[in-house]
């Protein structure tokens, strides 16, 4: 059965580039499902941080915080770059993940994460990005909410925004958010809208 590390063999490793993001590239060779090795290949995988994202949710007044923000890869795609998202952040050395999901929640909405619940992780495209992103609820008080965020050292523009949870599903639905860990946060929340407003309420 095929499912271990020990199941590739790496030929040559070596990072060719160093810069926002570091790319590695593999000469490998693997296990085929049905007996024997694939021919060996030449594959690159751009490595990061692994993130934390984390949509903050007010029970009460059952609004999420969201956030607008530039996305050079929706640009160099041909979309609109501005790019509707839920909060996210790398981690930084020494952070645990719930130390990460709180300050990305102040850094970007100005709010205070009252209780977290963290209920899923994922690769974006594992085919070619090594990033981890772990994923959170972060129970918040909307009801003053709204504003321009983000570290000016990190060239960040951050615009943060409520909306009900019924509109921003709205949203969804309507192709407008496009970032896979925000669809993800979205579509688990409008499964879990009874069970996350009995815990925090």
């Amino acid at each position: 059965m095929v499912g271990k590390r020990s199941d590739v063999e790496v030929i040559k490793r070596e990072d060719v580039y160093q810069g926002y993001l570091k790319v590695r590239r593999y000469r490998l060779r693997h296990r085929l499902f049905g007996g024997g090795w694939s021919d060996e290949m030449t594959r690159e995988v751009m490595e990061r941080a692994h993130a934390v994202a984390v949509l903050p949710y007010d029970p009460v007044r059952d609004e999420v915080v969201l956030i607008e923000q530039f996305r050079l890869g929706m640009f160099d795609d041909g979309h609109d770059p501005w790019s509707i998202e839920c909060v996210a952040g790398l981690i930084e050395a020494g952070e645990s993940l719930e130390d990460v999901a709180r300050r990305e929640v102040e850094e970007e909405t100005g709010l205070r994460a009252a209780a977290l619940h963290q209920f899923h992780s994922m690769y974006a495209s594992p085919g070619v990005f090594s990033e981890h992103v772990s994923i959170f609820m972060a129970q918040v008080d909307a009801s003053d909410a709204g504003g321009i965020f983000g570290l000016d050292h990190e060239h960040e523009d951050i615009r943060a925004f409520a909306c009900p949870l019924d509109q921003a599903l709205e949203m969804l639905d309507a192709g407008r958010i496009r970032v896979s860990h925000s669809l993800i946060a979205l579509q688990w929340l409008a499964l879990h809208r009874n069970e996350i407003q009995e815990r925090w309420n």
